[in-house]
């Protein structure tokens, strides 16, 4: 019997998360390059091939909320309320994403990304798919006017703020830091809708 797409996809969704369970925990005891492929595949109980099916790469095993965040990332500029200002939604879903990348069970993750080249390489081409996935949500929305130039500027801003926050002293303050940054850019870049939002502020 045909299983029904809500269990189907929560059953897959158990699977990855097994998978990738599995893999970060070989790799922080054995360190990144000394456990394969098929040891992972092993230690979560499913085959080399079901784990490709769920992950394109070995390194996409360690950041295993790439996808997710990306979703995050778009949907704070597509999912906004109506009228209401694009940096305040990036700097608020930014805000999380670094309170959740900064936490005590994250540390041992964010060395072993640092102690790999090969782990900095992909995270490093991640972020410029993530601002360009940014860049494309900000260019479709009809309400937002900046040239394809300065929507990925401030695309690829919004991305290093996540980076740059992450390895701060005090992450919630550099966020806060770059964000002004970034909103005097973005006043530049998209002074319409800057002045839509300070007329609805004034409302």
């Amino acid at each position: 019997m045909t299983e029904p797409p809500g269990r189907r996809e929560r059953k897959k969704a158990a699977t990855r998360q097994k998978i990738a369970d599995a893999a970060l925990r070989l790799f922080l005891e054995r360190g990144y390059d000394a456990v394969g492929i098929r040891e992972v595949a092993a230690e979560a109980d499913v085959a080399v091939t079901t784990l490709f099916s769920h992950f394109a790469a070995k390194e996409a095993l360690v950041f295993e909320q790439d996808e997710n965040f990306e979703q995050r990332l778009t949907q704070a500029v597509t999912g906004r309320a109506p009228h209401e200002p694009l940096v305040p939604a990036l700097r608020r879903e930014i805000h999380a994403m670094v309170r959740h990348c900064t936490a005590d069970g994250a540390v041992p993750v964010r060395r072993l990304i640092d102690e790999s080249r090969a782990l900095r390489e992909y995270e490093d081409s991640m972020r410029l798919r993530h601002a360009e996935s940014l860049a494309a949500a900000i260019a479709d929305d009809p309400g937002l006017s900046p040239t394809s130039t300065a929507g990925r500027a401030i695309a690829r801003f919004v991305i290093d703020a996540y980076a740059l926050a992450r390895e701060a002293a005090d992450p919630e303050a550099a966020v806060d830091e770059v964000f002004r940054m970034i909103e005097a850019a973005w006043e530049v870049a998209a002074p319409s809708e800057n002045s839509t939002g300070l007329t609805s502020a004034a409302t």
